[in-house]
Formats: C-alpha cells, structure tokens, sequence
C-alpha cells in the first residue's frame, strides 16, 4: 500500500490518503504503508470528471485522437472523459458505438461514450450499449450537422425515460438566430447572429418536454445566466464551460475566428454572472466542451471557420488559479469538477477522496502557477483560446492508483470504459 502523507483536501483538512489495488483504502492521520510523495503544502483533489469532450474519432483523427486527447486531459488533472456522438460515422447505432470503442482503448484516462440522435438513429441497438448518456442531442446544427426537430427530441427523450439514461441537451433555438448578423464579417457577427435569447427559449422547451416525459435532462455548455436559471427552475441539471467563464465578447478582437464556438461567447456582463452563479452554487458541473480544430481550419472567414475550441487540459488549471486568488473555493472546485458530475451520471466509484473510491487524484502546489502557453499543452491541434492566462497545472495525475503524469511524462495506462 502506498500514502500520499499531509496533503490539504478541498475542506482544508490535512490528511494522509492511503492506496491498494487502485482504490482509496483509507483517508487519516499517521496512516501506514510506503510513501508515495509528501504532500505537505499541496493540495489533493479528485480528478476531474469531463462530462463534454470531442476527441475527434473516428472520422477526423488530424483533429485530435484518443491518444492524444486523453494525455492532454491527464496532463490538467481530468481521469475521465465523455466523448460526444458528432464524429463520422455520428454515434448513432450499436455498430457506431462499437467502432469508436475501438479508438477509445488508446485512452490515457477513464472514457464513457455517448449515444447521439438523429433521423436515422438506431435506439434499439444503441440502448444495447453501455452508453454514458444520450446527447449532446442537437436543437440546433452545430460541428457534425446533427440538429433534430420537436418531434424526434421528444420521442428521444421518451426512450431515455424508459432505459433511465440522462439526456445531455445542446440548448439553442435557431428559430431565434439574427439573420441581420449575416450581413457582417467581424469577429463578432457570430456570437450576434446566436443569441442569447436563442438559449434561454431551447432550455425552457428542453426542460419542460423532458418534465413532460419523465427524462432527466442536463443542459450542455449553457452560456448565459438567463439558461442557468431556466433550467434550474425546470428542474435541470446544467454545465457551464472554462471559455464562457473566463472569455466574452470583449476577447474577440483578439481571438479572430479561433473564438467561435456554439454557443458563442457573451457578453463581459453576461460572463460576470454566469461566473457569480458558478460561485453561488447555481452551476452544476464546469465541462470543457474540448472540441480542436487544426490551425488552418480555423485561420478562414467568421462564416466559414468550424465551431469549437480546445479545453480539456485548461480547465481545471483556470479553477485552480481562481481558487488561489480567492474567487472560488476549493470545495467548489471539487464539486463542480467532479462530485457532482459523479452525483449526476451515477459514478459511484468516482468524484470523492474517500475509502473504496477509485484512487482518481490529482495534487497541486496552488502557489505554483504558471502562464498557459499553447505550445506547452498536449492536445494536437496545439493552441488555446486561454492563451497568457495563469492556471495551477497539476505535478502528480493519478487514474485507478497508477501515476499517469508526474508534471513531466506520462506513464502508459489503459483507460477504462466507466460503463462496461
């Protein structure tokens, strides 16, 4: 057995935590066993449980591919990923599934999938699987042209009712999109062009057909304190994403087209909310949304350039850097990074520092931040919308009691499929 000694959990107790067999065997004081490495000073935390990644296969691997994807996501504190169903073929039957499984065995870290909705779905033999969810289900087309209409999101939601499956919602009314943004080709015409009022109505419709079915529904990526708050009064679980917590509007200058994303980025006042919703405990779970694009695919017009940026390394780094400046607390790190996602997808074994949990931890010197650089990240495509920003990177990532990344290298590991 070994002992990560004197580390400060989220609480701010200091504790030894001691690991067998890839489980947490004991969380105290004075506890025996062979010394992993003195924590004194640090912080441990739970891994990170990323409930929204695009690792791109199959179909688009000079994107990004599970090997590289997931030591990104090692490399910033996340053990578990769940890949999203807009790849080709879109993760749409049995065989879909089956077939992106075969990439997923490449992962670094723990993996789930997720089943996807479209005109010719599948759900029989889909159901069939071990899904993670059903979603991100598409109100509106985004990367992989996969938007549904009324009818077929209601008959989704009612089969995910039967099999007990949460249905992960991309929450936007193109009905409500700006066709007079269209006319423009600044930075900005796309966050115009899919308003916030476009969100904050699909959320509402979103809510209430799941309530009308019985389906659990959780809203992806909301980008507005308007949608946090409709779907907590509908009775929804929600994430929020590290670019519309940390970016708005106001960045696009900069940013160019590598900020386009959907939704897209908001406005500074929008983003101040939605962060103070974050800190009041209104947020649920912070996801990335991890969707690369190589650098030339997105070097082209605002109407031309894809959907999505790269995250899954930032993220828990960004909340760390909040937390030591006291803008977050440590605890809520903890919650929203992994408690409650483990809370909300039924992993039992995950988001929690306590006896006969996964030994999935991630330490951290929260005095050690450093500038993010693109350069300096794992992921392929090799940029960031965060860059120049400070994060609080992890020095020891741990998946299931083997160290994966030590701050330096990676240790080979096979992933586990949290559903199999």
């Amino acid at each position: 057995m070994r002992v990560i000694r004197n580390a400060t959990l989220a609480d701010g107790r200091e504790r030894d935590v001691r690991i067998a067999d890839g489980r947490i065997d004991a969380v105290g004081e004075d506890l025996d066993g062979e010394t992993l490495v003195d924590a004194t000073g640090k912080r441990l935390l739970p891994g990170m449980i990323d409930a929204h990644v695009h690792f791109r296969q199959p179909g688009y691997g000079h994107k990004e591919t599970w090997a590289t994807g997931s030591r990104s996501a090692a490399a910033g504190g996340v053990t578990t990923v769940v890949d999203q169903p807009n790849t080709e073929p879109p993760t749409v039957t049995g065989a879909a599934f089956d077939e992106k499984a075969e990439y997923a065995v490449d992962s670094l870290v723990d993996w789930g999938i997720n089943g996807g909705v479209t005109e010719d779905w599948d759900p029989e033999t889909l159901f069939d699987r071990p899904l993670f969810a059903l979603g991100e289900v598409f109100l509106a087309d985004s990367t992989g042209d996969m938007g549904i209409d009324a009818d077929l999101f209601a008959d989704a939601c009612r089969r995910a009712a039967e099999e007990d499956v949460v249905v992960t919602v991309h929450a936007e009314d193109a009905d409500l999109f700006s066709e007079e943004a269209k006319e423009r080709d600044d930075a900005d015409a796309w966050s115009a062009y899919r308003t916030a009022e476009a969100e904050e109505a699909a959320v509402e419709r979103a809510v209430g057909v799941g309530g009308n079915v019985g389906a659990t529904i959780h809203v992806a990526h909301t980008s507005t304190p308007e949608g946090v708050d409709a779907a907590r009064v509908g009775g929804a679980t929600c994430e929020v994403t590290p670019h519309h917590l940390f970016l708005s509007r106001e960045d696009l200058d900069e940013l160019g087209t590598f900020g386009r994303m959907n939704p897209p980025l908001r406005s500074e006042e929008r983003r101040e909310a939605l962060f103070e919703r974050l800190e009041d405990g209104e947020v649920d779970i912070v996801a990335t949304d991890h969707a690369p694009h190589t650098r030339e695919e997105k070097d082209a017009s605002i109407w031309d350039a894809p959907s999505g940026v790269p995250g899954v390394e930032t993220a828990l780094p960004l909340l760390l850097q909040a937390a030591s400046e006291g803008r977050l607390s440590y605890e809520r790190v903890r919650d929203v990074t992994a408690a409650n996602p483990a809370d909300i997808f039924d992993l039992s074994d995950k988001g929690r520092i306590e006896a006969g949990r996964d030994a999935d931890l991630v330490l951290v010197d929260p005095d050690a931040s450093r500038e993010i650089r693109g350069d300096d990240l794992h992921s392929k495509c090799g940029w960031t919308p965060f860059e120049g920003m400070a994060g609080v990177f992890p020095e020891l990532t741990m998946v299931r009691g083997t160290v994966v990344w030590d701050g330096e290298e990676f240790d080979e590991h096979d992933g586990e499929n949290v559903r199999a």
